[in-house]
């Protein structure tokens, strides 16, 4: 039906354009070429596993038909959008066929909404998993042009379809030089299916997220096919040192790193008056860790004054953890002709992750480190313009304030018992 619709608007276009009439042919070459719309295609895991009810007191199916539609609304016009189903039809225990089922629900194309949530709607829980034949499918599916090309994997199982190693597919498409990306989430994941899909994930330069809860499904995936649309900068590789003083210097942009258990590493940014600092860290657990556990960022002076810092906590639901800061350093004063100095900042990234005694420490865990300059806001109020990081005067005001309160309470409890007192 969908395919049918699709090629009805191909003639009915087709015919618009004869209609139209001739276009002079210096028109099209004065105008430079468009830049050819990205492609993504969501391959979604249908097999009968996806019955369970652990996210969010609902199916995994059901939280994921939910995320699907918020997806769809939020999508961007210019992304060029498929979805392709695996383990979706076949409920028999032929292993040949269950390992054949794989199809393509809504073609790569521009996006009707309410086509593409209908055919969703239709999806129940059915039968195998087959990863590999779906990965190549997908890749057949996006085959074609220049554009930028994602696949979004989203399963709660390994591939039943061996000796066809999904991990090996991913391989032999990364291979191909096509630069096609296949980012894989893991609903609710044990350790041989995060192992998996970790392993697709980093033969194409994708992501891996593991996901607990529907929100944190519909979240990512938007994530992914925004940066489908507007691809993010390339990851500079960089070693921070064990104090500042050593601490490469970092200009603003992405940058990958990787991190030891309960490791401080230390990095250097320059910040002028009237800029402010915007930085943010995440970490991995690529492999097995303890629960709870924490990443810290500090911004510190060069003389070991700690500006501001961000923080955050996990428990081991998720598989990566981030936190950031931000630092308004105040304009210059006009009447101040010289040249701006700048302010160096050190950063530093810490983490409390620890492991099990028979899990490999050795190499460290993957950090990835966001640095932005941008203009100051005139009136910041972030907390770190107006902390300790820029004097003492707050202080000041604090203690004062605490003062005159302390003394107003005092007077006004010495006034109710004298009026007491004398009725």
């Amino acid at each position: 039906m969908i395919k049918r619709i699709r090629r009805a608007a191909g003639v009915g276009g087709l015919l618009v354009a004869l209609a139209a009439g001739p276009f002079p042919a210096h028109a099209a070459a004065d105008e430079p070429a468009a830049k050819e719309a990205p492609k993504v295609e969501l391959v979604l895991d249908v097999s009968g596993s996806m019955r369970a009810r652990d996210i969010d007191g609902r199916s995994r199916m059901l939280a994921a038909k939910r995320a699907f539609n918020e997806v769809l609304d939020a999508t961007p016009e210019e992304v060029r959008l498929g979805i392709r189903t695996l383990g979706a039809n076949y409920r028999g225990e032929n292993r040949k066929r269950g390992c054949e089922d794989t199809e393509q629900l809504y073609p790569v194309g521009p996006l009707d909404r309410t086509e593409a949530k209908t055919a969703v709607a239709t999806l129940a829980p059915t039968g195998w998993t087959p990863i590999g034949p779906a990965l190549l499918g997908a890749a057949d599916d996006l085959e074609g042009g220049d554009a930028t090309r994602r696949i979004v994997l989203i399963t709660d199982g390994e591939d039943t379809c061996a000796p066809l190693d999904p991990c090996e597919v991913a391989r032999e498409i990364a291979a191909k030089g096509t630069h096609l990306v296949v980012d894989t989430l893991g609903l609710i994941p044990d350790a041989k299916t995060r192992e998996q899909l970790v392993c697709i994930a980093e033969a194409t330069g994708g992501t891996y997220t593991s996901v607990q809860h529907t929100d944190e499904l519909s979240g990512r995936v938007k994530q992914l096919v925004d940066r489908a649309a507007d691809p993010v900068a390339t990851p500079v590789a960089t070693e921070g040192a064990d104090r500042c003083a050593d601490a490469p210097g970092l200009k603003a942009g992405l940058y990958t790193d990787r991190e030891r258990f309960g490791e401080h590493r230390w990095y250097r940014v320059d910040v002028k008056p009237g800029q402010e600092l915007r930085a943010s860290v995440s970490i991995g657990a690529d492999r097995a860790v303890n629960n709870d556990y924490g990443v810290l960022l500090r911004a510190v002076t060069t003389h070991g004054r700690e500006i501001v810092r961000g923080s955050e906590a996990g428990d081991g639901r998720t598989d990566m953890i981030s936190t950031g800061l931000r630092y308004p350093k105040a304009p210059q004063d006009a009447q101040d002709a010289q040249e701006p100095a700048a302010e160096t900042v050190c950063l530093q990234v810490s983490n409390s992750f620890s492991a099990p005694a028979s899990v490999k420490t050795t190499p460290g865990m993957p950090l990835e480190l966001t640095v932005d300059l941008v203009d100051s806001p005139d009136e910041p109020s972030d907390v770190a313009a107006f902390g300790l990081g820029r004097g003492w005067w707050l202080l000041g005001v604090l203690v004062l304030t605490g003062l005159l309160a302390g003394l107003l309470w005092g007077w006004i409890t010495r006034w109710r018992i004298t009026v007491w007192r004398t009725n």
